[in-house]
């Protein structure tokens, strides 16, 4: 089987035998670097270096199409937070039926140890991997690496708290932007490019970047306003953003997400965007008139000088 992308991270990183860790790894959240912080161990412990395996798509966009879940991450941003990892690269899995109808053992012997040359491979506490078979779990997948010559290792739970992707997820469903980047041990980011919106903003001093996510896939978070840090050109900049229909403007159904950088007067169409949600400012709402709404956005961006 060759449906792979090994990425190294640092030089001369191939020359080792791995120790691996494997997984989708949505967000790369602290749950998942406590996990390598545990695969870095157990790589010095073998002589081996430190690689995560992954996946190119969610498994459930191949195994139940349309019950996939949002991503947290892209597979561009992913490789980016486990580069700064600590790690020596990630293998890149493409997932299809195929790789799906894997068992365990076909996985560790035809991937693990012929294609990638494993010679450690820590697991998760909870984790399991392959085509599902009675018996899978920790010590089947010790049983089949003392046959091939793989040691097996289990990561423990991370002490005192559960952080998982999906409930992540859940906390970005419900606007709790500062929890969930608690979880993610950063802020939440959306990426994409600032396209033409409605120009109403302007009208009442508050002009605003509208961004096209580059991704479809990511989640966004509930509808409202939030306090932001907005990524343009190299600069960090104080910000609000807005997602939602704007019902004061009556802007029609499309759902919006439009960002006010603080102190920044400039064209940005055309421009790439990150935006990172900090906190929960506010539910989206009608306003009885533009000046009342421009009376709560200087409010909401008061708030915004008090948060950042």
């Amino acid at each position: 089987m060759n449906d792979f992308s090994p990425i190294p991270f640092e030089e001369r990183s191939g020359e080792r035998r791995k120790a691996v860790s494997i997984g989708f790894f949505d967000g790369v959240h602290r749950g998942h670097r406590f996990v390598f912080d545990r695969l870095r161990e157990e790589a010095q412990r073998h002589g081996a270096a430190p690689w995560a395996v992954t996946f190119d798509v969610h498994p459930l966009a191949v195994l139940a199409p349309g019950q996939q879940p949002p991503l947290l991450t892209t597979l561009d941003e992913k490789i980016a937070a486990l580069r700064r990892c600590g790690l020596a690269g990630a293998i890149v899995l493409h997932f299809d039926r195929k790789m799906a109808g894997l068992t365990a053992e076909q996985f560790m012997r035809e991937l693990l140890l012929q294609a990638f040359d494993v010679d450690c491979l820590l697991v998760g506490y909870d984790h399991r991997f392959g085509r599902p078979q009675q018996g899978d779990g920790f010590e089947r997948y010790q049983e089949i690496g003392d046959s091939i010559g793989i040691a097996v290792e289990q990561c423990p739970p991370l002490p005192d708290e559960t952080i998982s992707s999906s409930h992540i997820r859940s906390l970005l469903e419900a606007g709790d932007v500062l929890e969930a980047g608690a979880g993610l041990g950063r802020p939440y980011a959306l990426t994409g490019t600032v396209v033409h919106g409605f120009q109403n903003g302007r009208k009442i001093g508050f002009p605003t970047a509208n961004l096209e996510p580059q991704s479809a896939d990511k989640i966004v978070p509930r509808r409202g306003s939030y306090a932001t840090w907005a990524h343009i050109g190299g600069q960090r900049y104080a910000a609000m953003t807005n997602i939602g229909q704007r019902p004061t403007l009556d802007n029609g159904s499309r759902v919006t997400i439009e960002t006010h950088l603080l102190d920044f007067d400039a064209d940005l169409y055309g421009q790439q965007l990150k935006v990172e949600f900090v906190q929960r400012l506010r539910d989206e709402r009608k306003f009885d008139n533009l000046n009342a709404l421009k009376a709560q956005l200087n409010e909401d961006a008061q708030q915004v000088r008090r948060y950042l």
